[in-house]
């Protein structure tokens, strides 16, 4: 089948998968006589699969590494559990986080007396007052959302 088909059947873009071949989540496919990709079978149950990690949310990495697990069928399933189990870890680790920027957004909100003007403005003056480290900067990322945590508590 041509991509174009590889696509409806498995929801992806035609986009994602040539971007899936070339960092070798998928294999290259064979070509057809008019040069064409010629996708069999075994590409959907493969993309099916990555489908089904990434709605788990789980990296390239680990989707990865479980697609090697599952590519041999010989070696020993605590190495998935393994992945599973860091990947849980992760997933709570993030609740958290999330738990703490709900609870510093309701402190926000708080602040906001929705008829006064906006030089007034509570939300505005407690985003220009808020201190944020560095290091939560790093990578475009607040990590810690407590308000108050880096030394500064709304007033």
């Amino acid at each position: 089948m041509r991509i174009g088909e590889l696509a409806r059947r498995t929801g992806f873009t035609q986009e994602t998968i040539r971007y899936y071949e070339k960092i070798e989540l998928i294999p290259q496919p064979d070509r057809s006589g008019a040069n064409y990709r010629d996708y069999a079978a075994p590409y959907v149950d493969r993309l099916q699969f990555i489908a089904n990690c990434r709605s788990l949310d789980m990296t390239l990495d680990e989707i990865r590494h479980l697609l090697e697990l599952r590519d041999n069928p010989e070696a020993r399933c605590g190495e998935a559990n393994q992945l599973i189990d860091e990947h849980l870890q992760h997933v709570r680790h993030r609740i958290d986080e999330l738990t703490q920027l709900a609870d510093q957004l309701q402190v926000i909100q708080g602040e906001c007396g929705t008829e006064q003007a906006t030089r007034d403005c509570g939300i505005l003056n407690e985003l220009d007052r808020m201190s944020v480290s560095r290091e939560d900067r790093s990578d475009g990322r607040v990590h810690n959302h407590v308000p108050g945590s880096h030394g500064h508590r709304p007033g």
